[in-house]
């Protein structure tokens, strides 16, 4: 008899630490995969690389899509194998600020990204800025048929025009939209998702998702639970003013996130990243 009530009353402990555990996890924010992440080089980086590793883990990033200007930002965000981080690298066709408005007809820039290439451990190329018909080059041409021969991502901040042109260049693309059109319609980024299901749109800087105290506006609730597959976050950490915000940026997709379904959210905070880019080893 004794041992029955033991029994028992271990089972029941063992049910209430269970309980906690799982209040525990579900109290915890949703984690967050950073699609859009910036760890510039030029020349200093603003935080010291424990420092970055320590606001990933304090606002429960546990992913993110390195770059950096130059990439010497995203070797040391890989070197360093911080537990519980997936990081994965993209190489920035940008050594200086200045190659943002010249990448695309430089033959240098090309040769800088083969050279990357060959550290064997990149996943994409980008963010690359793209306005219009500058799209429509031999050098980018040539990006993107690198991109697609070697199951690379393109991590493009393009308008609507740059983006079909990419697609043109080689159906086979695979393209993250860096801001998905900034103000574009959302009939227009419905319109594009439609037409290119190799298309995913990141939405840091994204205007027209909330409303008023942050309601989510009706038609961007419609489109997300229409392509919830296709949307990634990013904190576009460009300038030392968004890493002194991260904590607020990722506050800011918690709150509505929030107001979707769960399965919807989790998919948007860090499933779709998971799945294009498999978990951490």
């Amino acid at each position: 008899m004794k041992f029955r009530r033991r029994h028992v009353a271990a089972m029941v402990a063992a049910c209430l630490l269970a309980a906690i555990s799982h209040r525990t996890r579900a109290d915890e924010p949703i984690e967050i995969f950073d699609a859009h992440l910036h760890y510039n080089w030029e020349p200093n980086p603003f935080y010291q690389l424990d420092e970055v590793l320590a606001l990933f883990k304090k606002h429960r990033v546990t992913g993110i899509l390195a770059t950096s200007r130059p990439n010497s930002g995203t070797h040391a965000l890989v070197d360093a194998k911080a537990d519980g981080l997936q990081v994965v690298p993209f190489i920035r066709p940008y050594r200086v600020r200045p190659d943002i408005q010249t990448w695309f007809k430089d033959p240098v820039i090309f040769d800088l990204v083969q050279e990357e290439f060959r550290r064997g451990y990149y996943r994409g190329i980008g963010e690359f800025h793209l306005t219009g018909e500058a799209a429509d080059t031999e050098w980018v041409k040539k990006t993107v048929d690198f991109a697609v021969a070697n199951n690379l991502y393109l991590h493009a901040h393009a308008d609507e025009t740059a983006v079909e042109i990419l697609m043109r260049h080689n159906p086979g693309a695979q393209i993250i939209w860096a801001h998905t059109g900034f103000g574009l319609s959302s009939d227009r980024v419905a319109a594009l998702l439609a037409k290119y299901p190799k298309l995913w749109g990141e939405l840091s800087y994204r205007s027209g998702i909330t409303e008023g105290v942050g309601k989510l506006t009706p038609e961007w609730r419609a489109l997300f639970e229409r392509y919830p597959d296709r949307f990634l976050l990013g904190s576009d950490t460009w300038v030392p003013e968004r890493w002194a915000s991260y904590g607020e940026i990722m506050a800011g997709y918690r709150a509505w996130l929030a107001q979707l379904p769960p399965k919807v959210a989790a998919q948007i905070a860090h499933g779709n990243a998971k799945a294009l880019f498999g978990t951490a080893p």
